[in-house]
């Protein structure tokens, strides 16, 4: 005779052929529930409609960005030339000693 150790022995299972747990059955009943369907098909529709909208913002940044590139940035350099040209017309005129031009009032 074998000694045993332990103390209480657990009974046999009468239904060998089902090997889901409590737990299992529980999630397996929830996971497939309408209310949860309805949820995960919810945050489907929110993930592609937060995609098309970051797309769609993209795209508009880059319309956006370009269109600064092409038209302001060179009217911003062109500006800036004309000021550098008349500070340095003001700088020979005041060299030369004749009085700086005004500009003349408009009527």
């Amino acid at each position: 005779m074998a000694a045993r150790r332990g103390g209480v022995s657990l009974p046999e299972r009468r239904d060998k052929g089902r090997s889901e747990g409590v737990l299992s059955r529980v999630s397996s009943t929830i996971s497939q529930s309408p209310i949860v369907f309805q949820g995960k098909r919810a945050a489907s529709d929110a993930a592609f409609v937060a995609k098309k909208l970051l797309k769609s913002t993209g795209k508009a940044a880059w319309i956006a960005g370009t269109t600064f590139l092409i038209l302001v940035v060179p009217l911003i350099i062109e500006m800036d030339r004309e000021q550098q040209l008349n500070e340095l017309e003001m700088q020979q005129a005041s060299l030369l000693g004749t009085p700086p031009v005004a500009v003349a009032p408009q009527k």
